[in-house]
């Protein structure tokens, strides 16, 4: 994927190593950072205002004097770049809705935010309280490692699914999700990988993509597939209990985005 020469997006917040604080769950992790603020003799409603990480709008890595160059934060940065680009043309075109983009939040460990507080064990996810993407970067390592998919193009994948549920979000479409419709679930997810599939035919016609990549995304979309999670976790596998949808399903779906580049093509609902 040749994302080093891409628009960086200006919508990233690093939040790992105490380089911020993500505020907006609020209850336990709400309160640690007010008792934390007043120990340290820090006004806690600086932090609160607005309910919003304020301070949290950090500069790329590389611009930093003195400090080392961060790939992963800088190929995020690419990444949402791109995305942006691309769904700032597509969604008004395809579906006549203004779009605003979302943010994405990088983190270690734990995060708080307004869809409560979380452990990275979740993987990546879009919070539509605060419309904002959280990552975790050793899912990364965890995706070469455990589910055997490396590559860049496989990461990008995975930013972009968050992205598409950002998507489904301003179109409405979360609205209307039955809460705790397993069937409902798996729609929403495999149409998201279908937006993240729609990204990829825009960066194919941008010259980012590059020969592999799309093999890369289609193993990583496989590697997470339901059925794939629970033969490896628990031997077996139980399809009633699908919330994502199958590995076939997965990239079947990512694939009719790419090979249409019609978010309208996505209609995983029917």
């Amino acid at each position: 994927m040749r994302w080093q020469d891409l628009r960086q997006s200006s919508n990233v917040q690093d939040l790992r190593g105490g380089r911020g604080l993500a505020i907006g769950g609020g209850g336990i992790g709400m309160l640690v950072v007010i008792l934390a603020a007043l120990i340290c003799g820090v006004d806690p409603r600086q932090l609160l205002q607005d309910n919003e990480p304020q301070t949290q709008v950090q500069q790329p890595a590389a611009n930093r004097p003195g400090q080392p160059v961060d790939q992963n934060q800088q190929f995020a940065r690419a990444v949402m770049g791109s995305l942006e680009d691309a769904w700032g043309q597509i969604l008004p075109q395809q579906a006549r809705v203004r779009f605003s983009p979302p943010k994405l939040a990088l983190y270690n460990d734990q995060i708080s935010s307004a869809c409560g507080y979380t452990s990275s064990a979740v993987g990546p996810f879009y919070c539509p309280g605060d419309q904002k993407i959280y990552l975790d970067f050793a899912f990364f390592d965890e995706l070469r490692r455990e589910f055997r998919a490396p590559g860049d193009f496989a990461e990008a994948y995975v930013i972009a699914h968050e992205f598409g549920h950002h998507i489904q979000n301003l179109v409405g479409t979360m609205d209307r999700i039955p809460s705790g419709s397993n069937r409902a679930s798996v729609a929403l997810e495999l149409q998201a990988d279908c937006y993240a599939g729609v990204w990829a035919n825009y960066a194919q016609k941008q010259n980012i993509v590059e020969p592999g990549d799309a093999e890369e995304a289609l193993r990583a979309a496989s590697s997470v597939g339901d059925d794939m999670i629970q033969k490896r976790t628990q031997g077996y596998v139980v399809p009633e209990s699908f919330t994502h949808g199958s590995a076939q399903q997965r990239m079947q779906w990512f694939s009719r985005g790419m090979q249409t580049g019609d978010m309208r093509q996505c209609e995983t609902f029917r």
